[in-house]
């Protein structure tokens, strides 16, 4: 159920005059991005440029500095639909280590939505579904710390989805993850979307991903730079040191050589 005086017009995700510093530096200066319901977002930019930080902000692992955040209408402080969100954060390191089969991993991602921990049918049944979409089902029982970089991140995505969030936020999903799994992980995308998820996406380049975004929010150095239409849709290719315009953007030009 949505929480306590939201609407479907609110924003499913607000930052506004969002501030951040990691140390002494300032990583987001006063940003505004919010993302609606059903909409695809994709945040692009450098290494260094603020993207991480700005969706950690949205759950809470970084303090802002200064400017708010809201869920679904609700300020963060207040906000306790946890389950209605799905973050799938940045891989950084392979599975190697980790004594748990993917339908165990999976299912932690399930936990929100139970009773005192209790799996039921229903969790179950979620879980197999969310397995299935990343095209594992037939290695649930398989260990973790025996697939490859591109199926762990797969099972990254099963955790998310096994909750069936209303938002999805992915850090950099395709990061470091082999041309199939780069397939699969689109196509359980598209699936999501149809469904009505909305999805907040970090990236460095569209990729198989393009088709199914529907904006293209470009931050440097902390700052948006450029939001609306993805590059491909303003007429241009996403190449390195092609600039980027969006008609109604008041400030310069958005060189794509900072995305790679």
């Amino acid at each position: 159920m949505p929480e306590t005086g939201s609407t479907t017009a609110e924003p499913v995700m607000a930052l506004r005059g969002a501030t951040a510093t990691l140390g002494a530096r300032p990583v987001l200066r006063g940003i505004d991005l919010t993302v609606h319901r059903g909409e695809v977002a994709a945040l692009l930019g450098a290494n260094g440029s603020g993207k991480s930080t700005a969706v950690r902000s949205v759950i809470g692992q970084v303090p802002l500095t200064g400017g708010s955040v809201e869920l679904f209408g609700t300020p963060l402080r207040r906000f306790r639909g946890w389950a209605r969100i799905g973050y799938v954060p940045q891989r950084t390191t392979a599975a190697g280590g980790v004594p748990a089969t993917i339908r165990e991993v999976v299912t932690s991602g399930r936990l929100s939505r139970t009773r005192l921990g209790l799996i039921r049918r229903a969790d179950r049944a979620a879980v197999d579904r969310a397995i299935e979409l990343v095209g594992l089902a037939d290695r649930a029982k398989d260990p973790v710390d025996a697939l490859s970089g591109g199926q762990h991140q797969r099972v990254l995505i099963a955790r998310a989805l096994a909750a069936e969030p209303e938002l999805l936020i992915m850090d950099e999903p395709m990061a470091g993850v082999d041309l199939a799994s780069q397939e699969i992980l689109a196509a359980t995308l598209r699936e999501q979307v149809a469904a009505g998820a909305t999805v907040l996406l970090v990236l460095h380049e569209l990729g198989p991903l393009e088709p199914l975004i529907d904006r293209a929010i470009v931050l440097r150095d902390g700052c948006v730079m450029h939001d609306g239409p993805p590059p491909k849709a303003l007429g241009q290719h996403a190449l390195p040191g092609h600039d980027h315009v969006h008609p109604h953007a008041a400030t310069g030009p958005v060189r794509t050589g900072l995305l790679s």
